[in-house]
């Protein structure tokens, strides 16, 4: 019984010694930017790390790379990037971003080796940004039809754009993306689809409900007038804080449209399930919204921009239809130097349906958004929780597996803002705060979408 207890510890000692040389070997293996560094970037950064886009800089190349190795090297320690902001406890996401352990350790092993580069020839061949589309190859792009000028030291400023598509028959759209001509410039992107229904109700003067008329434009932009009612807590109020009437299944909050596809920093383009597309009726008009911003720095000379929509059509009429659902409140009002100011709205859901994505919005002064769903049994559960917003990256937030819920089910979005001198993006903490266009007011957007059966009947 000694001996065999004996070789046991003997066994047990060798393999953990084993086990000892392997982690040692994994420690002295050379970690190079060609060899196994450029796989990561390429995978996981170079989308906004490449000449063009949003990013600060590039990571295409070692000579791109290496100033920025150990900042590097501290953010992806830290999980700041990639970024992806939603709480691990809630949802499971088929777009997360994270790195996993092992390229976090690898990046911090090249850092920590000198950042060295290897020999070119192990380089992985390189990504054409500039011709690629993150759908693939679209079967139809849309573009607008001439070049739009933002002069020097211009405002936000809000531009639509029509662009005609002929279409005798509906189609359905299995991806979408829209790709701004010049970064630069472009804040977001919302392409609509003008339906001749919606033309109709406009012409007729049937168009949906406008609320309150709580809104007045300042040249392009919307903004809520300081004295309109104010309402925080939406999801308790009639309406569930929006300003328009919603029918679900025809038309967005407007009454008039209903959204494609959108951009913004950081949100990856409209990929739907299979079996599952968005309905382009027969005789719609892409109405594009582009929002022109220099909220990054003042522009000190004049840009262009011609954006274009890449489409991808399903073969033929979905089982299930995709339809775009905004939860606002338009009504809420921020105090001066409030750190944490509450926020909610609602929707419930008039039938059965599955969800599909999320995608919170706010501006410089949003903190964080919660959804949740409460059941027709009463049973409440979180769906996404984003802790830490950020306006800069914007993500949608994709589930792997669709959530059901049924007929009755209310979704409740809940934010908060900091509109305190402790915020360092903030504009102006010595003012009140309402629901506005330019990027210095605020909104509060729950965005999702959800599908229904048998859309092509």
């Amino acid at each position: 019984m000694n001996r065999i207890i004996r070789v046991s510890f003997l066994v047990c000692a060798f393999a953990l010694i084993g086990a000892g040389l392997n982690e040692s070997n994994a420690k002295r293996e050379e970690i190079t930017f060609s060899n196994q560094v450029a796989r990561i970037f390429q995978q996981s950064c170079q989308v906004c790390h490449h000449p063009g886009d949003i990013a600060p800089f590039s990571l295409m190349t070692y000579r791109e790379a290496r100033p920025w190795a150990r900042s590097i090297k501290e953010k992806v320690i830290l999980r700041e990037m990639p970024p992806w902001q939603a709480d691990p406890r809630y949802g499971d996401f088929i777009n997360d971003s994270r790195l996993s352990q092992k390229d976090i350790d690898t990046i911090a092993a090249w850092v920590d080796q000198g950042a060295k580069e290897g020999d070119p020839r192990f380089l992985p061949p390189a990504r054409d940004f500039a011709q690629e589309w993150r759908i693939g190859k679209p079967d139809q792009v849309l573009s607008m039809t001439e070049e739009y000028v933002i002069e020097p030291y211009d405002p936000d400023n809000y531009v639509y754009f029509t662009i005609p598509i002929d279409f005798k028959e509906d189609r359905w759209v299995q991806a979408a993306e829209i790709r701004p001509g010049n970064r630069r410039v472009v804040h977001h992107a919302i392409a609509h689809l003008l339906t001749p229904r919606a033309r109709a109700a406009s012409r007729s003067g049937k168009a949906a409900d406008s609320g309150p008329p709580i809104f007045y434009h300042q040249g392009s932009l919307a903004r809520v007038r300081a004295d309109a009612p104010v309402i925080d807590d939406g999801a308790k109020a009639p309406g569930g804080g929006a300003a328009f009437k919603r029918r679900q299944g025809e038309e967005d909050e407007d009454g008039f449209s209903i959204m494609l596809t959108s951009f913004a920093p950081g949100k990856q383009p409209d990929v739907f399930l299979p079996g599952m597309a968005k309905k382009i009726p027969a005789g719609s008009v892409i109405v594009l919204q582009m929002h022109y911003s220099s909220f990054r720095g003042a522009l000190n000379k004049t840009e262009k921009d011609r954006t274009s929509i890449g489409l991808i059509f399903a073969k033929e009429p979905p089982p299930k239809q995709v339809r775009t659902l905004t939860i606002p409140n338009h009504f809420f009002r921020i105090p001066p130097g409030a750190d944490n100011h509450e926020v909610t709205a609602s929707y419930t859901f008039e039938e059965d349906v599955e969800l599909i994505d999320y995608m919170p919005h706010m501006h410089l002064r949003g903190k964080d958004m919660k959804y949740e769903a409460v059941y027709p049994d009463g049973r409440r559960e979180i769906l996404l929780l984003v802790p830490k917003y950020n306006f800069n990256w914007q993500t949608l937030y994709r589930l792997k597996k669709t959530i059901l819920v049924p007929k009755g089910t209310r979704i409740i979005v809940t934010a908060h803002f900091d509109n305190s001198a402790k915020n360092k993006y903030n504009p102006n903490p010595q003012i009140a705060v309402r629901w506005g266009d330019p990027t210095s007011d605020e909104m509060m957007i729950g965005w999702l979408d959800y599908a229904v059966p048998e859309a092509h009947k």
